[in-house]
């Protein structure tokens, strides 16, 4: 039995925690025709064995060498389902927060976007500036409460917060960046639909980073 349909649409959202990657894959579920799964970091850590988290949220800065060799398997494994899933059809949406700031170089990128060769993938930087990703952090969230490193009197911004927004966006090549704190999660979707209709340029983000060393 072979499959006919053609592959399904990738897109993948790129950028701290808290810079709005989540209600932007929402926003896409909910106003996109057809099926568009949500393969992100959350899904997935969902599915990590509690010892090995944060599993691919693991933040820059090394902290923790112990968990990092298995970390490209994991992402490994992640975008293989994405292929497949794409390979049978149906829309991948998916919010990760890539870098490669752990105690060595792990080049996971590279190697995420070999294993997604041939397939149509929009590769999306979700910018937001450090000031609002503090306020967002220093708000409650039903369930999320402790998910998040707030900032306080003595340290507004902590070093885990300040590193993220350093190193996420390395080497800041995308199909299409979208500011957070100027657009709303519904205008982010529309501006990806967008750019959707209008094709994406050749040779697409991964393709480009797949080349690279």
């Amino acid at each position: 039995m072979t499959n006919e349909n053609p592959a399904g649409q990738i897109v993948i959202l790129n950028g701290a925690p808290r810079s709005g990657k989540t209600t932007i894959a929402r926003a896409i579920q909910q106003q996109f025709e057809g099926p568009w799964m949500n393969l992100g970091v959350d899904i997935y850590n969902a599915a990590t064995p509690a010892r090995y988290l944060p599993g691919i949220g693991l933040r820059p800065g090394g902290e923790r060498p112990d968990l990092e060799e298995l970390v490209p398997f994991f992402y490994a494994a992640l975008y293989e389902s994405i292929a497949i899933h794409a390979g049978l059809g149906l829309n991948v949406v998916a919010d990760l927060g890539h870098h490669d700031a752990y105690s060595q170089p792990l080049g996971i990128l590279t190697d995420c976007a070999r294993r997604l060769e041939g397939f149509p993938v929009l590769f999306v930087g979700v910018l937001c500036p450090l000031d609002v990703i503090m306020q967002r952090r220093n708000i409650d969230e039903p369930g999320r409460e402790h998910l998040y490193e707030r900032g306080n009197g003595e340290v507004p911004v902590p070093d885990a917060v300040r590193r993220w927004q350093e190193e996420v966006h390395r080497p800041g090549i995308y199909d299409l960046e979208l500011d957070t704190s100027v657009l709303t999660p519904y205008e982010c979707a529309e501006a990806i639909r967008h750019q959707l209709d209008l094709g994406i340029a050749e040779p697409s983000a991964f393709e480009r980073i797949a080349a690279s060393r």
